[in-house]
């Protein structure tokens, strides 16, 4: 009885219900001595009924290989319908995990999850260039949204879904997972408290190698763009992140070989820079056509501190160097894991349940896209680019952003 759960550090169903009914959360003791890292907080889920519902549109790697998974750590979302061109593919996800068969859809039945009320956010992971449209029947269906970054091809479409979802009264999200990660969330207080003194310089890096030229993201019409969009968006979006600022001026350049079946319509390499109204300058690199690497490093007056690597789905991995008299000190301090996938998620099903505006909403991906054109724009001229952000400056920050998560570290 009494012993044998407490010797196995369980908790008793006695202590189950807290008053008014509401789940108690569970709590074990600490069983390191207070010099030893804490553990990991016990996860405290909804029971299944009481999660939020999501349907995911587009079954391909991310789908399969992350987010879908991520429901097995999700606190407050869980996985009810599938959308797929594939029926056979979307029919064996769906047993693999769970999914009713009447919660496989295809792009024709699409607009009929409006009669599915199990489904209340629908996250979408299709090309980039399928965004807009799927968004806005999406919002038409009385669904909230969230939706797989970068947010469209164009700062126009990006309107229009905006536009879409504030007609129809749903909340819309971009999946920018960085801001949700704890790694990249302590950064960005370090950087706000000073940590080390000001940030001075933010350089930033991106690459990885592309393989089949045939693939999506090769595909102009399709994906927008080349490495910028896809990889290079984590530089962009992570630095205006950390800072909470908005550049006022690009200068980029870009290279698209001529003799490379991969760049037949899209850039290969892009290096930019940006300025920002505190003074911190930053170097961007990103680039398809280089072995993988991944980091940002943010320069302060008193040290620098940043990720290596930086943006992959696992294994985040942190740096940060001082000096004090003789005795320069090299961190690498970690944290526990947490599923990026898993923290926007259940971020987008807090939203849903209290029809809240996400901490990354449609005018934080408007405004990437927006600077992404000028970096287009500058890489073609040859010259700076001015970017006017309205009711930025003036020490406004975080001028998109709804509520902040609280803290996943």
């Amino acid at each position: 009885g009494l012993a044998a759960a407490a010797l196995a550090g369980e908790l008793l169903p006695a202590a189950a219900r807290a008053a008014g009914g509401e789940p108690k959360p569970v709590e074990l003791p600490e069983i390191h001595a207070k010099t030893e890292q804490s553990g990991g907080n016990v996860p405290n889920p909804l029971p299944p009924g009481e999660r939020v519902g999501f349907a995911v549109v587009g079954l391909g790697h991310l789908a399969l290989e992350q987010i879908i998974p991520a429901f097995g750590s999700s606190k407050q979302a869980r996985l009810v319908a599938l959308v797929s061109g594939e029926r056979d593919k979307a029919l064996a996800v769906a047993r693999e995990h769970g999914v009713p068969e009447k919660g496989v859809y295809d792009y024709q039945t699409y607009d009929q999850l409006r009669d599915n009320p199990e489904v209340q956010v629908i996250y979408i992971v299709l090309p980039n260039g399928m965004h807009a449209e799927y968004t806005v029947r999406g919002a038409a269906a009385g669904k909230h949204i969230l939706c797989e970054k970068p947010m469209a091809t164009s700062a126009a479409e990006c309107e229009e879904m905006i536009a879409a979802c504030k007609k129809a009264d749903r909340q819309l999200m971009i999946a920018y997972r960085i801001q949700y990660e704890p790694n990249h969330r302590l950064l960005q207080k370090w950087v706000r408290e000073r940590k080390y003194g000001a940030a001075k310089l933010i350089d930033s890096v991106n690459n990885q190698n592309q393989g089949d030229p045939s693939q999506w993201r090769q595909n102009k019409k399709l994906a927008g763009g080349g490495a910028l969009p896809d990889v290079g968006l984590y530089c962009l979006n992570t630095t205006r992140f950390l800072l909470g600022e908005e550049p006022t001026e690009v200068s980029a350049m870009l290279h698209q070989p001529k003799d490379d079946p991969r760049f037949r319509e899209v850039e290969e390499s892009v290096v930019w820079q940006m300025r920002f109204p505190g003074g911190v300058l930053s170097t961007n690199t990103t680039s398809y056509g280089t072995h993988r690497l991944q980091y940002y490093r943010v320069n302060t007056e008193d040290g620098w501190f940043g990720a290596a690597p930086a943006y992959p789905y696992q294994n985040i991995k942190l740096q940060s160097a001082y000096a004090e008299g003789p005795i320069e000190y090299l961190q690498e301090p970690t944290l526990n894991p947490k599923d990026q996938f898993a923290l926007e998620m259940d971020h987008m099903a807090a939203c849903a349940r209290e029809n809240k505006k996400p901490y990354t909403p449609g005018e934080e991906g408007l405004q990437d896209q927006r600077i992404m054109e000028a970096i287009y724009e500058s890489a073609a001229s040859g010259r700076p680019v001015v970017i006017k952000t309205p009711g930025a400056g003036n020490g406004k920050m975080d001028i998109f952003r709804g509520e902040a998560p609280k803290s996943a570290t």
